[in-house]
């Protein structure tokens, strides 16, 4: 019997090591190993005192304290997540199934047999009743991996795995990003809604002022009217952007997994902490960090192993079933000296024509092209979703600058024109394009805002930020 056992584990210690499939070796990024530069990249990378994004925390890069309890929210509720950390547990159990498939499955057995035999069948001419007790342990068709096809699909389901938990953070990076971006179209739209009621009530108080005039006879039906029409586009605004603010609500409730709290929403872009500034580095290599793309790696090495398991089903097949028990006619002599009873049963089978052994491997050097394909993929959309943040980022901070000084004097031509119209020098008409013009460049400075905030969340989010 030590005989035996000793034959078990030198099997197994045989078909430890070895497997067909080709050495990885990880695809060149069919990337510039640099960002791009440029008169609109000009000052999107200077910062070098920031941290890199994958290496900032999330409560790092977020400091608005309401707008880290609405993530927390969105991480707790949010079912597209819960979906993914789900796959994640069903690819960690099929990945436990495989690697089983390396050990033999041990098993204990206990019979009781009895059969009458009749005398005209029965040896001794007499009719006789055979009983037979047993008790066995034993390995039922263990396969003996000698040419790694075991081990090579452990590998696999193990790649898999992988693959499937960086999906995980991926999700879980873009719904933090996600999350951030909807609280700051809320903060946005409600910050425009605040500046469409300041100007509806200039707008009805510049009207009730005319219509005063007009009632006097010193001022014309066409200053009441273009009055009227700019107070009800006003009206108009603020019925949009009512809807806007509730529709932003609903998505980040959405988000959420359930409704925030009115106490956690901001009130303006204003009242929002801005994010932390970070770096996204010199060199390109940093988006190999990113947890899709390590993702589409582990998938590519998914698709390496399966080729060894693919070449290894050309080679025999070497499957062992073994049993080591005791067997007695009768219970009281189950266990006594001399009732031990064993059996040794090693198969081989050995393909020689099978051409579905043939396609499945030209199946797999397929699935590995793809995955390469895929992975590269990757990294290119990858480093033009970089390139694009970078952009914006070099550019954001001048048309903010732009802006602002487009607003400055605006209001002081707002300011004239109504001084002009109230001394009689101009018509309405003045006043009226003035404060459009004024009421436009306002808006788009709250967009402008807006968006350099938003641009710092996607830079986060395309860096690959550390979002565990």
């Amino acid at each position: 019997m030590r005989r035996l056992w000793f034959y078990l584990i030198f099997m197994a210690l045989c078909a430890g090591g070895c497997t067909l499939a080709p050495p990885y070796t990880r695809p060149a990024a069919p990337v510039p190993a640099q960002w791009p530069t440029g008169a609109a990249y000009e000052g999107a990378v200077s910062d070098a005192s920031a941290l890199p994004a994958s290496e900032m925390a999330w409560r790092t890069f977020i400091t608005d304290g309401r707008l880290q309890k609405v993530i927390d929210m969105t991480l707790d509720n949010n079912r597209d997540l819960r979906i993914a950390s789900l796959n994640v547990e069903r690819a960690r159990a099929y990945y436990g199934i495989q690697r089983a498939e390396l050990l033999p499955s041990v098993g204990a057995a206990g019979t009781w047999y009895k059969e009458r035999i009749p005398a005209d069948l029965s040896s001794s001419g007499k009719a006789v009743t055979v009983e037979q007790y047993s008790v066995d342990l034993g390995v039922a068709s263990w396969e003996i991996d000698f040419f790694g096809r075991i081990r090579s699909l452990k590998d696999a389901a193990l790649e898999e795995y992988l693959s499937t938990d960086q999906a995980r953070h991926s999700a879980r990076l873009l719904l933090i990003t996600a999350t951030a971006q909807a609280y700051l179209v809320l903060a946005a739209d409600r910050e425009a809604l605040g500046l469409v009621s300041s100007t509806l009530e200039a707008q009805e108080a510049a009207y009730d002022l005319i219509k005063k005039r007009y009632d006097a006879g010193v001022a014309s039906e066409l200053d009441l009217r273009r009055a009227q029409s700019q107070r009800d586009a006003a009206r108009g605004d603020i019925a949009r952007y009512t809807q806007a603010v509730a529709q932003d609500e609903n998505a980040l409730d959405l988000l959420a997994g359930a409704p925030v709290p009115p106490e956690l929403l901001p009130e303006a872009l204003d009242g929002v902490a801005p994010p932390k500034a970070l770096s996204p580095g010199l060199s390109s290599e940093a988006l190999l960090r990113r947890p899709d793309i390590l993702a589409a790696e582990h998938r590519l090495k998914a698709a390496n192993a399966n080729i060894g398991a693919a070449r290894a089903a050309f080679f025999p097949r070497i499957a062992l079933t073994t049993t080591v028990g005791t067997a007695s006619a009768d219970l009281s002599g189950l266990f006594k000296s001399g009732s031990g009873t064993w059996s040794f049963m090693p198969s081989i089978s050995l393909p020689i024509f099978d051409a579905r052994t043939w396609s499945a491997y030209r199946v797999t050097k397929i699935e590995k092209e793809l995955s390469i394909a895929q992975y590269e993929k990757s990294i290119q959309t990858a480093f033009r979703e970089v390139a694009d943040a970078l952009a914006a980022r070099g550019a954001i901070d001048r048309r903010i600058e732009a802006q602002q000084s487009l607003v400055d004097a605006l209001a002081e031509a707002y300011r004239l024109a109504s001084l002009r119209y109230e001394k009689g020098i101009d018509s309405y008409l003045g006043v009226l394009d003035a404060q459009r013009s004024l009421y436009g460049a306002r808006q788009g400075l709250v967009g402008l805002r807006l968006a350099k905030i938003s641009n710092l969340v996607s830079l986060y989010s395309v860096l690959g930020g550390a979002a565990d």
